[in-house]
């Protein structure tokens, strides 16, 4: 077993990396995986990379996925529709961005792929009206996420006066969120639209 440093001694990240590379004990390395995954989920490639880069012994890393796989507190198919449900709901994104950003997560293509087509058929969680768009191209999720997306961004934009740099700033926030050229236009004029009607409604007088 390899001795802690001695007391008042600051170790450097090479002799944390040393120490932990003569660990023997597989709890050890399932109780440093236990913590990391205590702010939050994790996919099991981020799991692997935080303690391989800690410099735990591959054989124990491997030996600890597989447990904690086998615990239920890893599981890439339900990560990976927890962070699809997150970007949703907080800040919608194109398909082609959430592939990119699961692929970064280390998450297989194929179950990307399987994920994303369930959110094509959308679900229980999809907020009122978001299943169909004002265009009625419910089939596309991109349309819906494009919409709110511009939603949420709604007040900043009626702050800009001028109709050209509006759609501007408009493109912009899509085309940063991975939306293409056709779903930015479209999204943009639905949003328009729906404002201009709006500013157009007669006022109620309450009587």
């Amino acid at each position: 077993m390899p001795q802690r440093p001695a007391q008042g001694h600051r170790e450097s990240f090479r002799e944390r990396r040393d120490r932990r590379a003569a660990i023997d004990a597989p709890d050890v390395v399932l109780n440093a995986a236990a913590r990391f995954l205590e702010v939050r989920s994790r996919s099991v490639d981020e799991v692997r990379r935080h303690l391989t880069q800690a410099g735990y012994r591959a054989e124990l890393v491997e030996r600890a996925l597989s447990r904690l796989t086998e615990l239920g507190m890893l599981d890439d198919g339900a990560f990976a529709r927890m962070w699809i449900e997150s970007r949703d709901r907080a800040r919608p994104r194109s398909e082609t961005a959430l592939r990119r950003e699961l692929a970064l997560k280390g998450i297989d293509r194929e179950l990307a792929a399987e994920v994303l087509d369930e959110r094509r058929g959308g679900g229980p969680d999809d907020a009122p009206g978001d299943a169909e768009t004002a265009d009625g191209e419910g089939s596309n999720p991109d349309n819906s996420a494009a919409d709110r997306l511009l939603r949420k961004h709604a007040r900043t934009l009626a702050r800009i006066v001028g109709p050209r740099e509006r759609r501007q700033r408009a493109y912009s926030v899509l085309a940063r969120n991975g939306f293409d050229p056709e779903i930015c236009r479209e999204a943009i004029a639905r949003f328009l639209a729906a404002a201009s009607a709006d500013d157009e409604s007669p006022a109620v007088d309450d009587e």
